[in-house]
């Protein structure tokens, strides 16, 4: 056992530790503050939907420690175990090219991470969503997202897979340069795509009626000077009685988006606020700034992938002989090794994600009704069955949004 299969075994184990120690403190957090409704939602939020909110947290903490014994397990038979590197063999065998031999290889390798998936997302939608009264989907609907997500990640996908290792391949040394750019360019076509070429595959997108709400929004976009291709109401119903709000898209081609049980759970002014929370991360750039530390943290992945791809122990200590040792089998060691090693970002990235949304609650109050953004976000926790009493330090660590309370206090402070 060489020095770095210990260290990724530590990694491993450490990172593994911290979540289910992290999980465990969140599910008593949540089970200790069923019984009541905290005292600043007392007013708002009926006793029963609290408990809702509790028992929904605590069935998705359930099940998401199922998935990560099952993700530990399938990441170490596929590294130390020797399925990448049995995989990497066998297709070999079969095809002349090893170019393309490492793109089918590297595609097994996620299809088959995929498909142990399915069981988990099948429970979640027929079973846990299903008893909360969220589930809206068929069987047919499920089936047929899943092939179509299928096949457009494999349209998409391994034509970018293939042009990157052509460069991993064909460029020298300066390949990871090269890759950065390609991925980084290929993010931003995706973004710009996105609304009017991808989600539309799956969703019906209907422009906003005329009327009242729309004369609310277009002032609301005036002021804020934001211009768009567009308002859509989306269909989200037909999957999911979640209900929420967005604007996607970048330059020219944005747009934004209600669900149509959003729209029938919020009154014009409710709707209004929560728009203008979403035009808030617009106006401080935060889609911009998300994006600069993505390409950042790529760019030092890249570099990191163009040191590691050329050491022999990279390849041996995850199970991967140096008969197998190639660019195809190094990107895929690396896309799969990577989370454990980065898992002590997760909280940095966090902080920053909840700031950029004290920033957007901020400009909602100036813009809208502060009131109004409360008792919008109040309907929203509880139609969600978004729990009110996170653990604070699990919070802290994965929450995006800062905890329901918090934020609110936030609110009143600005009325």
């Amino acid at each position: 056992m060489n020095t770095f299969t210990l260290l990724f075994i530590m990694a491993l184990a450490t990172s593994f530790g911290i979540e289910y120690w992290l999980a465990q403190r969140h599910s008593r957090y949540v089970s200790l503050h069923r019984a009541a409704v905290p005292e600043a939602f007392a007013h708002t939020v009926s006793l029963s939907a609290h408990q809702k909110a509790a028992d929904y947290t605590l069935a998705k903490g359930q099940l998401g420690e199922i998935d990560r014994i099952l993700g530990i397990t399938m990441l170490l038979l596929f590294t130390l175990g020797g399925g990448i590197n049995y995989t990497f063999s066998l297709w070999m065998q079969w095809l002349d090219s090893s170019f393309w031999a490492g793109i089918a290889a590297t595609a097994s390798v996620f299809f088959v991470m995929s498909a142990a998936e399915l069981p988990s997302q099948i429970y979640q939608t027929f079973v846990i969503e299903e008893k909360f009264g969220f589930n809206k989907s068929t069987s047919q609907q499920f089936i047929k997202d899943h092939l179509m997500q299928l096949g457009l990640g494999a349209a998409i996908g391994m034509p970018l897979l293939a042009l990157i290792l052509w460069v991993m391949d064909s460029i020298g040394s300066a390949w990871w340069l090269w890759a950065w750019a390609i991925l980084m360019g290929f993010s931003l076509l995706m973004s710009w795509l996105y609304p009017t070429v991808i989600a539309p595959l799956f969703n019906t997108f209907t422009p906003i009626a005329e009327g009242s709400l729309k004369n609310r929004i277009q002032a609301l976009l005036t002021r804020c000077g934001f211009s768009s291709q567009g308002i859509f109401i989306m269909d989200g119903s037909k999957r999911s009685g979640h209900g929420n709000a967005y604007f996607t898209g970048l330059g020219q081609n944005k747009r934004i988006v209600f669900f149509d049980n959003l729209i029938n759970s919020l009154d014009e002014e409710e709707l209004e606020a929560v728009l203008a929370h979403e035009l808030g991360h617009f106006k401080h750039k935060h889609v911009i700034k998300m994006l600069i530390a993505s390409a950042v943290m790529s760019l030092i992945s890249f570099a990191i992938l163009g040191w590691l791809i050329n050491e022999p122990w990279f390849y041996t200590g995850l199970g991967v002989s140096l008969e197998q040792r190639s660019n195809a089998a190094a990107l895929l060691l690396f896309m799969l090794i990577s989370s454990p090693f980065t898992f002590f970002m997760q909280p940095i990235s966090a902080y920053f994600q909840r700031k950029f949304e004290f920033q957007a609650d901020d400009f909602a109050a100036q813009q809208a009704d502060a009131n109004k953004m409360i008792s919008g976000l109040v309907k929203l926790y509880e139609e969600n069955a978004s729990t009110l009493t996170p653990d604070p330090l699990y919070s802290a660590f994965h929450y995006s949004h800062p905890p329901a309370a918090i934020r609110i206090a936030n609110l009143t402070n600005k009325r």
